[in-house]
């Protein structure tokens, strides 16, 4: 058996392993681990709700605002409370600049160097590739014969920064495919990337007093207050942010797929698609949200979410017993045997919707929010699907390039929102609205706070007593996407779409790295693969752990 290991996939938050067997150049079996227990379901046992809202933020250092935002929900339906205009607004805000720190960060810095050979640059005539930004209508702010001078100063000195400890010689090279000019733009507007998050955490930080882990998102409302000038910062920073956004990242995407039409040929998964919708609009209603709710199955047919259609299963986790449990279920009890693919060997559950594995992505949102005929979704999803030869095909989206494509859309959407949000708010202060924060009238409840973070469909769960959790439960994207095999034998989203990947280097495995990276999961990977018929072994360990 070929056993080739990879420690760790890099470019991705967290601790993964993914594990795969390999026949005739094709995936035939995958696994998918999540490395590492966090339990903060128990950490929050006995506190206040409001503590609750700042500590489950501690899950991830990329998306805490939606952490606190599904805290705060649920606790608000616990008490029966809806937070007034000015939260709802500034909530949105929030929110959104955290979707575009993350959204520009795994486009750019995280999944592009899958597509974009920065070393392939060196090969580029600046002025050929100011001609070639110019033709494809991306932006051009950069100095492309300084960015050149730059590269070459790093490849000489073989300290390659950055841009080190990639795979651009998969495949004997081969698996790169962008003309030099073009792999120079994209390396500029990589480096433009890095700005643009810093700008969009700019925003948090003003709103939420700090990023990550932002401090003023509390149950009830919001505790920031805005003054004059923090309208005026704001303001700028939305539409500096949605200048480079806008006139950068769909340009770019489309200037990119054509040359990796092939991966529109994988990485399905499993077909199903869930979202509970994100960016409250007045109504305060799933489906009317600005990226609203949707579950849509394989015949495409959206219904509105059920939460008594959530369960997990626990038979392939590290967890006591073998049960199926019913969302919301507050037991936690971890319980670590070794790994072991034929009986448990993730840190992650199993959840399942209706008793079957639902990717939670941005494309689960894309696809809701065209069902829900949102019409920007709607209008920009037509454009890229004509301009990438599949017109009216929502089909070619479920694939790997499919997901990486579509969440440009969606950031560019947030991004124009941002802009009215952020004149809503001036707007509801000038007419006198001062009302941020709303008391409970009682202590005690249950509920439930159906949201998204960037990377899909987030749910936390929450039981209180005089004014203490008694009971807490979370459910996060990632764990529906590397969900392990169910109790019916059915794989989860990751490892269904990385079954049938091509593997044409079993060193680099590379189209498998572009799958998994078009999930987006929130943890660092380790990928093994093996190939039954050639009996050989590889390893390559850069972890400083190791994986054995």
């Amino acid at each position: 058996m070929t056993r080739s290991i990879i420690d760790p996939i890099t470019r991705i938050e967290g601790h993964m392993r993914v594990e795969m067997e390999v026949e005739n150049g094709k995936v035939t079996n995958a696994w998918t681990t999540a490395g590492s227990f966090r339990g903060i379901e128990l950490v929050v046992e006995n506190r206040t709700p409001a503590d609750a809202a700042q500590i489950v933020q501690r899950i991830c250092g990329v998306c805490p605002v939606s952490h606190a935002q599904s805290a705060s929900i649920a606790s608000e339906k616990a008490y029966g409370i809806t937070i007034p205009n000015n939260a709802r607004i500034i909530r949105n805000l929030l929110e959104g600049a955290q979707f575009l720190h993350s959204n520009i960060l795994w486009f750019y810095n995280l999944a592009a160097l899958d597509y974009v050979n920065p070393l392939n640059a060196l090969k580029a005539d600046p002025a050929d590739a100011l001609a070639l930004a110019q033709k494809a209508g991306t932006s051009i702010n950069s100095d492309f014969a300084a960015l050149k001078t730059r590269l070459q100063a790093f490849a000489e000195n073989g300290q390659l920064s950055i841009f080190s400890g990639n795979w651009f010689d998969a495949e004997d090279g081969t698996a790169y495919k962008l003309p030099p000019e073009l792999d120079l733009i994209c390396t500029a507007h990589y480096l433009e990337a890095l700005k643009f998050q810093a700008k969009s955490s700019e925003i948090s930080a003003l709103l939420g007093g700090k990023m990550p882990h932002i401090m003023t998102l509390i149950p009830g409302g919001t505790s920031f207050v805005p003054t004059a000038q923090k309208l005026d910062d704001l303001r700028a920073l939305c539409h500096e942010v949605y200048d480079w956004v806008r006139t950068t990242m769909v340009p770019d995407t489309l200037a990119i797929a054509p040359y990796y039409l092939d991966a529109f040929g994988y990485g399905k998964g499993c077909g199903r698609y869930l979202a509970w919708g994100v960016f409250e609009n007045k109504s305060m209603k799933m489906s009317e949200r600005y990226l609203p709710s949707g579950v849509v199955d394989e015949r495409n047919r959206l219904t509105d979410p059920e939460e008594g259609m959530i369960t997990e299963y626990v038979g392939h986790s590290w967890y006591k017993g073998s049960g199926t449990y019913q969302a919301p279920d507050f037991t936690t009890e971890p319980e670590f045997t070794e790994y072991d693919v034929d009986d448990r060997y993730t840190w992650c559950k199993a959840p399942a919707y209706g008793g079957k594995p639902y990717e939670a992505t941005s494309l689960s949102r894309a696809l809701a929010a065209y069902g829900r005929k949102v019409p920007y979704m709607v209008e920009h999803m037509d454009a890229m699907l004509e301009a990438l030869g599949h017109p009216g095909d929502l089909e070619v989206l479920k694939s790997t390039l499919g997901r990486t494509a579509v969440r440009q859309i969606e950031t560019t959407y947030i991004a124009k929102m941002m802009c009215d949000w952020a004149d809503e708010l001036v707007e509801a202060v000038k007419s006198g609205d001062s009302e941020y924060f709303k008391e409970p009238d009682t202590n005690s409840g249950s509920g439930s706070g159906f949201w998204e973070a960037p990377r899909g469909a987030l749910y936390h769960s929450v039981k209180i007593e005089g004014g203490k959790i008694k009971g807490y439960q979370i459910i996060i994207p990632t764990t529906w996407n590397l969900a392990p095999i169910n109790e019916h034998g059915e794989h989860g989203p990751v490892e269904q779409a990385l079954i049938g990947c091509p593997v044409e280097d079993i060193h680099k495995p590379i189209h498998a790295l572009r799958t998994v990276h078009s999930y987006d999961p929130c943890v660092s990977c380790s990928v093994h693969v093996s190939e039954p018929a050639t009996g050989k072994r590889f390893s390559t360990v850069t972890n400083p752990w190791g994986v054995k």
